[in-house]
Parts: C-alpha cells; sequence; structure tokens
C-alpha cells in the first residue's frame, strides 16, 4: 500500500466517536471538548509532545483538547479505528511515522488506508535519531566508528527500537551510505534498548535523542551523530550525520495531526490554525527543544506542507525497507 500525497491518520476512542456519518457544516466549530488521539501508552516521545501542546490548542480552538492514550499494534488499533471516526474534527488523531510512512509499507492487511481515510492538518516537531556507542568503544568519531565497522563487519552490534522502526531503517540507510555493516539488533523499544546499551551487551544504538542524552551526558555513551539538519542546541559538540561525512543523512520521528477524510473545510481551516499557533508558540519551542526536538518550519506546520513532507517520507520509507529485505507481511 503506497503512502503518496496525503497521509494522515484516524482516532480511537470512545465507541461513540466512531459512529458513522456524513460531515456537517461546524459554523460555531468548535463547541464541545476535541480528543486528542496519540497511538501509543503514555510517557514516550508522542504521548510528550501532545501533552506539551494540547494547552495552546484549547487556548486556540476555545474549548479543551484531551489527550487520549489508546496504544496497540504499532499504531494500527488507534488508526484502525479513526479511519472510522466521524468526520467532524471533535476526534483528531497524533500521526507518526509508523501509522502513517512505515506499517503501510511492512505490514499486510492493515484496516485502514492512511491515503484515503486520512487527511494532514499539521506538523509538530521532528525528534532525531542519534547514534551512540557504548563508551568501551575505541571510536571517538563517527568517520573511526565506520573504519573500525569495516574492518571487523558485524563487529558493531547496534541496537534499534524493533524491526521496520525508524531506528532500524535508518540503521540500514547508515549502512548503506556508508558501507559500514553495522549489525542489526532490534528491542521493543528504545528505552527497552537502553539497558543492553548501558552494560554494552550492545556496542551501539541507533535511538531519539531523549533516550541517548542523558546517557550521553553521564559518560555512558558517546552519541557520534545526530539525524539533524544541523548541530542541536543542547548538545553543540556532536554534529549531524551529514556535518560528520554522510551526505543528505536525516534520521528523525516525527509527529503531526491529522483528521479523518471528509472533515469539513471550515473545521480543518480552524484546526490548521490551532496547530500553526502552537508550533509558533514560544513556550513550546523551548521545552520541546530542550527536549531534543525540532520544531516543524512553518510551511510544514500547515495542511499542505505536511501533506508533501509525508511523500517524501514515505519515499525514504520504502527505500529504507527495501534495502532492509522488508515486504508486508
Amino acid at each position: 500500500m503506497p503512502i503518496h500525497r496525503r497521509a494522515l491518520l484516524a482516532l480511537a476512542g470512545a465507541p461513540v466517536l466512531f459512529a458513522p456519518g456524513l460531515p456537517r457544516a461546524q459554523a460555531g466549530f468548535p463547541d464541545r471538548p476535541i480528543r486528542l488521539i496519540v497511538p501509543f501508552a503514555p510517557g514516550g516521545n508522542s504521548d510528550t509532545v501532545a501533552r506539551v501542546m494540547a494547552p495552546t490548542l484549547s487556548e486556540k480552538l476555545g474549548q479543551p483538547v484531551v489527550v487520549e492514550n489508546r496504544a496497540g499494534a504499532a499504531g494500527n488499533v488507534a488508526a484502525t479505528a479513526f479511519a472510522r471516526a466521524r468526520p467532524d474534527g471533535y476526534a483528531i488523531f497524533l500521526g507518526s511515522n509508523g501509522p502513517l510512512t512505515v506499517n503501510p509499507v511492512i505490514q499486510a492487511n492493515l484496516g485502514y488506508d492512511p491515503v484515503r481515510d486520512f487527511v494532514p492538518v499539521g506538523m509538530f516537531v521532528r525528534t532525531p535519531n542519534v547514534l551512540a556507542v557504548h563508551r568501551s568503544v575505541p571510536a571517538e568519531t563517527l568517520a573511526a566508528l565506520i573504519a573500525l565497522s569495516k574492518s571487523a563487519p558485524g563487529s558493531i552490534s547496534t541496537g534499534s527500537s524493533g524491526t521496520g522502526s525508524t531506528s532500524h531503517l535508518a540503521i540500514e540507510s547508515f549502512n548503506a551510505a556508508t558501507g559500514a555493516g553495522l549489525q542489526h539488533v532490534p528491542y521493543g523499544s528504545g528505552g527497552a534498548m537502553a539497558p543492553d546499551l548501558i552494560a554494552g551487551n550492545i556496542k551501539a544504538g541507533m535511538t531519539e535523542i531523549s533516550t541517548a542524552l542523558p546517557l550521553h551526558r553521564e559518560g555512558v555513551v558517546r552519541i557520534l551523530a545526530t539525524g539533524s539538519a544541523g548541530r542541536l542546541a543542547m548538545i553543540p559538540e556532536v554534529p549531524s550525520f551529514e556535518e560528520a561525512g554522510v551526505p543528505g543523512f536525516r534520521a528523525a520521528a516525527f509527529v503531526g495531526i491529522v483528521a479523518p477524510t471528509g472533515t469539513p473545510a471550515e473545521v480543518l481551516a480552524a484546526l490548521a490554525a490551532a496547530v500553526a499557533a502552537a508550533v509558533a508558540d514560544a513556550g513550546n519551542r523551548q521545552r520541546l527543544e530542550a527536549m531534543g526536538s525540532e520544531m516543524a518550519a512553518p510551511a510544514e506546520a500547515t495542511p499542505a506542507g505536511f501533506a508533501a513532507f509525508l511523500v517524501r517520507e514515505g519515499a525514504w520509507t520504502r527505500a529504507a525497507a527495501d534495502r532492509a529485505g522488508l515486504r508486508p507481511g
């Protein structure tokens, strides 16, 4: 199931939210609370972003925006339910790599089609992946790690958040770009990988900066490169992959808002204005950048800009999945 043009997600909430029905013009939208469905458990990156942004969305929309976690099957449970949501704007979905760009590429028989069922509203942030090595690894730079790995193929065991995850695809893309031959070791999440990285049971990890940064600051691991466009303010001593010699390399988890296809134009406009306000808010920026996220550019915080981003991200995902030998199944 290819991902092109639009990709959005849907919601998982109380059954009443999923009652089928035709969209209605909402002259007074909104006139009651809005549910923001997060398709993962509390405490992760997506949940954190949702809870930072929800107060600004509420202020802009004039109604409470209530975060609701509906975890399961890498986001598929919530996305499948959201594909049946009433398209009236009172249930919106926090879309990210898994439900929008990864799952449709590597999983067959999904209960939803992100192109058909969802419409983009706007992107919030990217949270870069980083490549971190255990302190025992004798490589102080990315170039040194590449050379070390090439000298002993398969010797640099590198953890990810799981087979088909963004971090796994980043490892495969890095290997293809550099010939490094990092040995992939899948875990259930970045948090599940961290103990083995701390103990040195694996030599390296590709993970979100929010997982690796505290360990880097404690001297347990060394972050060698970030998947951001440039150096990050909270870790200025570490170069991006591109600066470290891997041209064009980016690796990040993205988070944004989607709505059900058929949502009235005036409702989408109101939601998009709220997303843009949340992205532009200085307090939100300070909090999220302190955790390692990069705010979306103003153009990306719009329906058209987020849609264009999803086209590019979908192409990268398909290419990386092909390199990893991942097929729908």
